[in-house]
């Protein structure tokens, strides 16, 4: 099993991302799939987890209205597209199997490495 993310980089305040995470070793379809977030000197925290099956979502309360999770089946990869953003979203995004909530993170077990996102004018 393994998640690579890519897609991070240096944007302005305001400006857009998407960030993905290619999946090898399962189905990205069978799992329900997160993204966390780990800002330097902090912990993870989670950002947003898609449900398998209906496909529902849910967003930390920090990013809501301005990141949207998703994934393609096809070619069994993790999205997060992320506007608007803000000095305070500065973080590595990490991919994980499992499902996360404003009162836990998904289970650690297969945790990409992560892509960093900097947000700086």
């Amino acid at each position: 099993v393994q998640l690579v993310e890519s897609g991070g980089g240096l944007v302005q305040p305001g400006g857009s991302l998407r960030l993905f995470c290619a999946v090898y070793g399962f189905n990205v379809g069978n799992y329900d799939m997160s993204w966390v977030r780990q800002a330097p000197g902090k912990g993870p925290e989670w950002v947003s987890t898609l449900s398998r099956g209906d496909d529902s979502t849910s967003y930390a309360d920090s990013v809501t209205g301005r990141f949207t999770i998703s994934r393609d089946n096809a070619k069994n990869t993790l999205y997060l597209q992320m506007t608007n953003l803000k000095p305070e979203d500065t973080a590595k995004y990490i991919c994980a199997p499992g499902r996360g909530s404003s009162w836990g993170l998904p289970p650690r077990a297969n945790w990409g490495q992560g892509t960093q996102v900097t947000v700086s004018s």
